[in-house]
């Protein structure tokens, strides 16, 4: 790779608005992991942590405040790697704190990547970690023959990682039609454990997965959104019907827009089902769904989407607005545009690693802190990890999102997540 030192450089579009919003509660963080077939070695992790920054340096940055808008900086700090020590997807950022916003730790034979939404999104996390466990693996097993591998393309520069893809792709001439958001029906549980966050995993095959898609004539992402639709459906009361159930799904923008950048750049869709004036059957659903993807899912609809996001952070009089008071706009933006989603659903899409790294690695998952529920998913090789985040008792849909899946031949294993006793508390009980 063409290396050249990281520089400091505005937050892009969906960067303003994590610094702004995350909080205790929701502290935007996520974590990417890798389960290997061995115990972890921690000396063997730090150097290839250390070697993974050179490859990308823009990870070594600290959250500064300006006067207008945050901003990221270069830094001499140096990531160490701990054994997990907290709650998964604590707070990384804290105000006025100059610290790294991401972590890699280890828990007997799995790795951990955490970051802060400001500094990627997930598909930088996943090449960051891509080429943490490659550099991990090599130094493990370097003398029994495994070779090198170059994860990203030899003349990506830092440049290019850094680039905003939001700026790049916006243009001021292309409008929308404004669409008026819809209250969805709200997932209310007693919070449980002094609101810690539970974290359930399960696998399935991707052959099983992918060949009941086909056989219904819908992607999988397609398929498995019409299923957790109706999974919240069966916990819903009359009265509850009322109001539809959204979901938020993000969408890589890069399946759209060419870029290598290893900043934010995605976009969302929110697939909504109102139960209450439509056919509550599968199919039904499903079809629904299909159509609403396709009719979405498009270059003039990302694109329109782009310069919405981008013309409020570029109006005159915004950007002028001091940095504290743009925060408490976007932090109430925030809260209300809450109410128009029910729950999460995020799919990484297939991790992929070189044939001769494979037979080491036992599977990758990915889970975020959220104050919703939120479903997220990735594969590898056959395995599709599903993970669901809550600070809600919120099992019942699990059960049914499973159960659903069970109906349509597909038949999920549980995992038990382990994780060690926290050595701090959680901020949750501060």
């Amino acid at each position: 790779m063409n290396q050249k030192k990281a520089r400091w450089r505005r937050l892009d579009n969906a960067a303003k608005l994590y610094s702004a919003a995350s909080n205790k509660r929701d502290t935007r963080v996520f974590r990417f992991y890798c389960e290997l077939k061995e115990e972890v070695r921690k000396e063997l992790l730090q150097e290839a942590l250390d070697q993974t920054v050179e490859t990308f340096p823009m990870f070594l940055m600290v959250l500064r405040k300006g006067l207008f808008w945050h901003y990221l900086e270069p830094c001499n700090l140096h990531p160490v790697v701990k054994e997990e020590y907290k709650e998964p997807c604590s707070r990384l950022y804290v105000k006025d704190k100059k610290t790294l916003l991401f972590e890699v730790t280890y828990y007997k034979k799995r790795i951990n990547f955490e970051v802060f939404h400001v500094l990627t999104d997930g598909t930088g996390a996943t090449e960051f970690l891509k080429e943490l466990v490659s550099n991990y693996l090599y130094l493990a097993h370097q003398k029994e023959g495994l070779e090198p591998v170059s994860m990203l393309p030899e003349d990506m520069t830092v440049q290019d990682q850094e680039s905003d893809s939001f700026l790049k792709y916006y243009s001021k001439d292309q409008k929308r039609p404004k669409e008026k958001k819809i209250r969805a029906f709200q997932i209310r549980r007693k919070k449980k454990d002094g609101n810690h966050l539970h974290v359930h995993e399960s696998v399935v095959s991707v052959k099983e997965v992918l060949k009941r898609s086909r056989e219904l004539g819908v992607s999988m992402t397609v398929f498995l959104t019409a299923v957790f639709l109706k999974a919240i459906h069966e916990e819903m009361s009359k009265m509850q019907e009322k109001k539809p159930i959204v979901l938020m799904v993000p969408v890589n923008l890069r399946k759209f827009f060419p870029s290598t950048s290893m900043l934010n750049f995605f976009n969302w869709i929110e697939p909504g089902y109102d139960f209450s004036k439509r056919d509550r059957s599968f199919e039904e659903v499903l079809r629904y769904t299909k159509d609403f993807f396709e009719e979405q899912l498009t270059k003039e609809k990302m694109s329109a989407h782009i310069n919405d996001l981008l013309a409020l952070e570029l109006h005159p009089i915004l950007r002028l607005a001091p940095l504290e008071l743009k925060n408490l706009c976007i932090h109430a933006g925030a809260k209300f545009s809450e109410k128009n989603t029910t729950a999460i659903f995020s799919n990484m899409s297939a991790v992929r690693m070189p044939d001769s790294y494979v037979p080491y690695i036992e599977r990758f998952g990915v889970f975020t802190n959220t104050p919703k529920l939120e479903l997220c998913l990735c594969s590898f090789e056959d395995k599709l990890s599903f993970a669901f985040t809550s600070r809600y008792d919120t099992v019942n849909i699990e059960r049914n999102f499973y159960r659903l899946l069970k109906e349509q031949g597909i038949t999920a294993e549980k995992v038990e997540p382990e994780f060690p006793m926290p050595q701090m508390p959680s901020e949750q009980e501060m």
